[in-house]
């Protein structure tokens, strides 16, 4: 079933000094025009650092400081010994089916920050994806190169895009989205409480977008592996090694076997969001 529910946006202590200094600074421009005028300056100078922390900030994939961020599973969800595999990018004809497959094999449920558009030309895969137990989530309808610097309706527009789309193959709206190379800006995190959507990043991703060594790749992921990292990888753009083999393909069973032997167990970002809810 579809569904929409409204989060509550509470703006964390930095976004709250940005306001405070934007209305602090237009009530002196509106009250003492003059003494605004001979310190513009000034004036400009803190808006323009202001602004650059924003930034640098939105820059941070993993930050908190401009709104909630999924960087790891609740603590109860850690506490039962749980980790997260999220794959970003897809669905792609050729490897997502393998990654399916593979998933399969080891038992294994993941969530699948899908593109709308990647999902529209292919929604017998997302379905497909689902039916086998894993989550689709939302990575924005058309991932695009300029994300970060859409404002308040930009970025709405979009991620409600990728949201229609997503719930229209499967028939369930997404609970989390992923910004396109997790870069944001102060407008997202109130447009994701009003639609509903968790944001997800990572504690541990394996850069195989651009790094054909496999097991280079998955050292970064299981390199003091713990309960409740949340995992990155790609289905979609992903390298491909020197065999031609998708990194992602080649990592996956490298990876369930570490987490096996840490007596780790992969869960979905909704089931750890239900375990989080009733602790």
């Amino acid at each position: 079933m579809m569904h929409n529910n409204s989060l509550r946006w509470r703006p964390t202590a930095l976004v709250s000094l940005t306001i405070l200094l934007h209305v602090a600074l237009l009530a002196t421009l509106v009250a003492a025009p003059l003494a605004v005028a001979h310190a513009w300056r000034w004036v400009l100078a803190i808006i323009l650092a202001n602004h650059f922390l924003i930034t640098l900030v939105g820059l941070w994939p993993r930050s908190t400081w401009l709104g909630p961020n999924w960087i790891r599973l609740p603590p109860a969800s850690a506490a039962q010994g749980e980790i997260a595999l999220t794959i970003d990018d897809g669905p792609d004809p050729d490897v997502t089916p393998q990654v399916l497959e593979m998933l399969d094999r080891y038992g294994v449920k993941a969530s699948f920050f899908c593109i709308g558009d990647n999902a529209a030309r292919y929604p017998d895969m997302c379905r497909n994806i689902v039916e086998r137990g894993h989550t689709l989530e939302n990575h924005s309808q058309r991932h695009r190169h300029n994300f970060s610097l859409l404002g308040l309706r930009g970025l709405r527009r979009e991620i409600q895009a990728g949201q229609n789309t997503l719930s229209a193959i499967t028939g369930c709206a997404p609970l989390f989205f992923r910004a396109p190379a997790g870069l944001r800006n102060i407008f997202l995190a109130p447009v994701l409480a009003g639609l509903g959507l968790h944001l997800a990043t990572w504690s541990r991703r394996g850069f195989d977008t651009n790094t054909a060594d496999t097991a280079l790749v998955c050292r970064r992921l299981t390199q003091n592996l713990k309960a409740g990292d949340i995992l990155l990888l790609h289905d979609g753009n992903c390298a491909q090694t020197s065999a031609g083999v998708p990194v992602i393909i080649a990592v996956l069973p490298l990876l369930c076997e570490a987490a096996a032997k840490a007596g780790l167990r992969f869960v979905t970002l909704p089931d750890a969001l239900q375990s989080g809810c009733r602790d």
